[in-house]
């Protein structure tokens, strides 16, 4: 059984991993079945310029993984259908881990994530991704917003390529599970327009650092005004003061700390003295002192639908739903 391999001598990935990639990537494209044979230690040294070493470790490796199996005087064959997925996020929060359980709770044992994050940093993408190409049999990626990203994408197959979470650089022919951040934002908004009018003025504490889609502040401000809401945005967390009948909304956890602590020292008790919204649900959220209002997209869902992307092999455009949960800060 020949395995379609070639040594790449120039490569920063060693010799053994190549062929460890190379089997793998046969399995996932079904080009192995179980129980086909593979070359033996001597045909692949003879044939690539291998040590034998070189060769044995890259079979001891597929072995630990469960894909190839040896038989004492015959030989090493495919043992499982094991399929690597590449799952490329952001950066690691507790929404994160989230969609990150929700994804692997809904795979089967044969399949194996490895996770990467790009911290929104380009170069860190393009490393990511220009390193895993053809190791994995699907690609489940959350982009951000820069002009090098569609041209490092355009190098992967648009059927094993799911982009998530921001639509963002999508050409129309990708497969996505997207939040909005727009109109849906401002639709799960007026669900909480009733307690918002408790309050002399609403602010949305934006802080520089937050990597958060600029279109929900266009949508935010569209809100206050039809609704008639005295609104503020602050970018700088240094002059996020907390004032007596005024309500927060924010996209950082950072800034949801800063609000309890200047609380807790200026006596304000949330949902009664001052409002809080946070953006993202996360499983503490709901007991963080009495309850913390959220503005979140569904992560439970966006993660069972890139797993069904995974299994299905069908193309896939879904947008997950924006809700609102009211708690007791509000």
């Amino acid at each position: 059984m020949n395995v379609n391999f070639k040594i790449k001598s120039q490569s920063q990935i060693p010799k053994y991993q190549q062929l460890v990639n190379a089997i793998s990537k046969e399995v996932a494209n079904d080009s192995l079945n179980i129980g086909d044979p593979l070359p033996s230690v001597n045909q692949l040294c003879n044939k690539h310029q291998l040590s034998r070493d070189t060769v044995f470790k890259a079979y001891a490796i597929l072995k630990k993984q469960g894909i190839i199996k040896s038989v004492p005087n015959k030989g090493y064959y495919v043992a499982n259908k094991t399929r690597k997925i590449l799952l490329v996020l952001d950066t690691f929060k507790a929404y994160k881990e989230v969609l990150y359980h929700s994804f692997i709770k809904n795979l089967p044992d044969n399949i194996v994530t490895d996770v990467q994050f790009h911290h929104y940093n380009i170069d860190n993408f393009k490393i990511i991704l220009n390193n895993s190409k053809g190791k994995y049999y699907k690609y489940i990626v959350m982009t951000f917003n820069h002009d090098e990203v569609p041209a490092v994408l355009s190098d992967i197959d648009n059927e094993k390529l799911l982009l998530i979470d921001w639509n963002v650089h999508s050409n129309g022919k990708h497969n996505y599970v997207f939040q909005d951040f727009g109109s849906a934002f401002f639709k799960a908004l007026k669900g909480a327009l009733a307690v918002f009018k408790k309050y002399k003025k609403l602010v949305f504490v934006f802080p520089t650092y937050t990597y958060h889609p600029k279109e929900t502040i266009t949508y935010f401000k569209k809100y206050c005004k039809q609704f008639h809401l005295d609104y503020e945005i602050v970018t700088d967390p240094n002059l996020f003061l907390v004032e007596k009948q005024v309500a927060y909304l924010s996209t950082s956890d950072r800034i949801l700390g800063i609000f309890l602590e200047q609380c807790r020292i200026k006596k304000l008790e949330p949902g009664a003295d001052v409002g809080f919204l946070s953006y993202n649900e996360t499983p503490m959220k709901k007991f963080i002192y009495k309850g913390i209002s959220v503005i979140s997209t569904d992560f439970v869902e966006l993660g069972t639908k890139a797993a069904a992307f995974v299994l299905q092999n069908e193309p896939m455009q879904h947008n997950v739903p924006t809700k609102l949960i009211l708690r007791d800060s509000l």
